[in-house]
């Protein structure tokens, strides 16, 4: 019985160090860069610069449920009064808050926190957008 006991252990390692001198390729950790993958569900080709047109009609149907009065308002903000290189309407339509009485027009409502911490620098950056665009349209 301990000569059946000792071959079973025997076989029991070979069989643990073959298995372990095999070596398995890690997917996860694989030197091969592959290429971006583009999205073609909209039936074009995402490598042009023809986005501007999708862009800008988005941002569009965005600005146009405004009501009129709060569109020439976002339009001459033009920017995020918080993060300034956000086009409004481009995140969908521009969230509106009084600050001190002043109409002011955010990207979105993550952006209304950080507006009404600082009023004063808010409605200073808004004041600067509008001079700004309006020198622009000149």
């Amino acid at each position: 019985m301990f000569h059946e006991f000792r071959t079973l252990v025997c076989i029991t390692a070979v069989s643990f160090f073959a298995i372990g001198c095999q070596t398995q390729s890690d997917p996860t950790t694989s030197n091969v860069v592959s290429e971006p993958v583009h999205e073609t569900t909209d039936g074009h080709d995402h490598d042009g610069d023809a986005h501007a047109d999708h862009a800008d009609a988005d941002v569009a149907a965005a600005m146009a449920k405004l009501s009129p009065e709060d569109r020439k308002e976002a339009e001459s903000q033009k920017f995020c009064a918080v993060m300034g290189d956000n086009l409004l309407g481009s995140m969908g339509t521009p969230l509106k808050v009084e600050i001190k009485g002043e109409p002011v027009f955010l990207c979105c409502s993550g952006c209304k926190s950080k507006a009404l911490k600082n009023p004063d620098q808010t409605l200073a950056t808004v004041a600067k957008m509008k001079a700004e665009n309006a020198a622009e349209k000149k």
